[in-house]
Parts: C-alpha cells; sequence; structure tokens
C-alpha cells in the first residue's frame, strides 16, 4: 500500500458538485492499494501515520502527531498511487488491486486509523470521480510505501 499524507489546514471531497467529505486541520491520506497487499500493510501503516510527528510543537518543531493535535483525517482511494512510469509515457496501472482486494483494505484502513486515533475518519467514494481540494500546511508531504518498510 502507499499513502500520500499531506498536512492540511482544510480539505473536501466533491462528487458530482456535492461536498461528500470535509475536515479542518489535520491530515489529507491518497490511500493507493496494490495487488499483494494484506491486513499486514495496513496494521504498519495504520501505526506509522497515526504516530508520525508532523505538526509543529510551541517551538515551531514538527513534533507532534494528529493526535497530538486532535488532527481531523480525510482518507481518499487513490488507484493511479499504484502507477508504473518505467516504460513509455503512459502509467500502467497493472499493480493495481481489484475492487474486490481494495475496497475492503482501504476500508479496515480507514476503520483502524479511526480507532487508534479517537477520530472518526472521513472519507471519499471510493471509485468516484472526486474532486480533493485542499491547503497544504507547509507544504507538508509525506509518501509512505509498505513494502519499503523492511
Amino acid at each position: 500500500m502507499r499513502l500520500v499524507i499531506q498536512r492540511v489546514t482544510d480539505a473536501e471531497v466533491k462528487v458530482n458538485g456535492a461536498v461528500v467529505s470535509k475536515i479542518n486541520k489535520g491530515l489529507l491520506i491518497l490511500v493507493g492499494v496494490e495487488t499483494g497487499d494484506e491486513v499486514k500493510d495496513v496494521e504498519w501503516l495504520v501505526s506509522k501515520t497515526a504516530s508520525m510527528r508532523i505538526f509543529p510543537d510551541e517551538k515551531d518543531v514538527m513534533n507532534l502527531s494528529v493526535m497530538d493535535v486532535a488532527g481531523d483525517i480525510l482518507a481518499v482511494s487513490q488507484f493511479t498511487l499504484t502507477a508504473s512510469t518505467r516504460k513509455g509515457n503512459r502509467p500502467s496501472y497493472i499493480r493495481a488491486a481489484t475492487p474486490d482486494v481494495a475496497i475492503p483494505l482501504y476500508n479496515l484502513f480507514c476503520d483502524r486509523l479511526g480507532e487508534v486515533t479517537g477520530k472518526e475518519v472521513k472519507k471519499g467514494i471510493f471509485g468516484a470521480d472526486m474532486k480533493v481540494s485542499l491547503t497544504n500546511d507547509g507544504p507538508i508531504t509525506i509518501i509512505i510505501d509498505s513494502r519499503l518498510k523492511e
């Protein structure tokens, strides 16, 4: 699984012009699920995400987690994070998990992150044509790949 984690002052997801999810200060997380991903990938990513110290403390040092600042969380599925760009000019998405695998793992990630942080994880709509807007704070953007954990 691959995550793009962005520290935001606000973010929202619209589908067909209607807001389906919206957060204030916190994390916008783009979630890409690949073939072969498992529950252990979800658990590792949840732990890393919940504990990641990317919010400033009183000395303006990035020393606080989303839990420490009681931040909001919005997780949006994004299969394009699995793109291979090694050959040609058109990305290949052959590594993207099929919906029957990706949807349960995406939902598990959101559910487990909510349990660990004690915050409801807002979501986009899996497979929908979503319009995501955000104000990246910093800008702070972190990429995590569960296959690179060892």
